[in-house]
């Protein structure tokens, strides 16, 4: 199999043969098809999280068909599409998974970060945690749902009811999300870079009722606002941005340091929370649903060996939505 890798924090990814991998008994071997980039695997690229091993094959916004089943694998066969995201494995009997918050589980296994991701042209993915796609929709499409969607969908429940509400960052996440909430009935806020004219103009026309620079106050106060921006700014703006008794998420696995604000930001019962991860029942949810908010999802396809030059436009924000890489 072939597959992008990562050898040591900062350095470029390499093309390279590599072994290929039979399933384990409650696995799976997958062809790839697509796989989003994400900004987490820029992270992942710089060693901004912790504990990663090297070599590793980023890429958590897997789509491909089952090539092979492990032993004990039921409920899926070869040939069938699937999706794999970002959590990978769980323990199931910490506190956390016991309790129904597998995404918070003491001993997890990551696609793409802890375990080798979807840079490559195979993948081998634990069969419970790959959510089936049927075949409806564009692998392309689809994959930057796995991700930018599930995260996305998260975050947007827990911004409650917000009618009125703001999304910091307007990519791969805030797109797909805009049309959710404005599919549910919501008003949509978008905040991008200063000069991103194109950011604000995609948000506009998925039906955003203003969209401007960061920076900038928004024409009314906030029922809750998102920040997909890994930028610790972004919170006390945010604060700025929301009403009293006003929700601020922040929907990175991973930001730069918060800076120090006065306590009269977040005063009047304000509240500043954090997502982490994912749950297999948020990607059934939200999965289930995005064929019903007809989604349309803005990508920019680049061939596997290309790996390094979307991650570059990620990083220089020159992407418009998603990108997308097809082996």
């Amino acid at each position: 199999m072939k597959a992008m890798v990562l050898s040591a924090p900062g350095a470029p990814l390499r093309l390279q043969e590599v072994a290929d991998r039979e399933p384990g008994p409650q696995d799976i071997r997958i062809r790839i098809s697509a796989c989003g980039v994400c900004r987490t695997d820029l992270h992942v690229v710089d060693g901004e999280l912790p504990a990663i091993r090297y070599p590793i094959i980023p890429g958590h916004e897997i789509v491909g068909r089952i090539e092979s089943v492990g032993r004990d694998v039921s409920g899926l066969r070869i040939g069938d599409r699937v999706g794999v995201p970002w959590l990978g494995r769980t323990c199931g009997h910490c506190a956390f998974c016991s309790a129904g918050m597998e995404n918070l589980c003491d001993h997890p296994l990551f696609t793409g970060y802890t375990r080798d991701g979807g840079f490559a042209s195979h993948t081998i993915a634990d069969a419970a945690y790959a959510f089936p796609l049927g075949d409806q929709g564009d692998d392309a499409a689809i994959a930057p749902l796995l991700c930018a969607g599930l995260i996305g969908w998260r975050s947007l429940v827990m911004a409650g009811d917000a009618e009125k509400l703001g999304l910091y960052g307007f990519g791969a996440a805030g797109h797909i999300i805009a049309q959710v909430a404005r599919w549910q009935g919501r008003s949509v806020y978008a905040f991008t870079r200063a000069a991103d004219r194109q950011a604000q103009d995609l948000a506009l026309r998925l039906g955003a009722t203003w969209a401007g620079a960061s920076e900038d106050p928004p024409p009314v106060p906030l029922d809750a606002a998102i920040i997909y921006a890994p930028v610790g700014a972004l919170v006390p703006a945010a604060l700025r941005a929301v009403r009293k008794g006003g929700r601020v998420v922040c929907a990175g696995i991973h930001m730069s340091d918060i800076p120090s604000f006065p306590y009269s930001l977040l005063w009047q019962e304000r509240q500043v929370m954090s997502v982490a991860n994912l749950t297999r029942r948020d990607g059934l949810d939200f999965l289930a649903l995005a064929p019903q908010a007809g989604i349309e999802v803005q990508t920019t396809t680049f061939p596997l060996e290309a790996a390094n030059e979307a991650l570059a436009a990620m990083r220089g924000g020159q992407l418009l939505g998603a990108a997308v890489l097809r082996p």
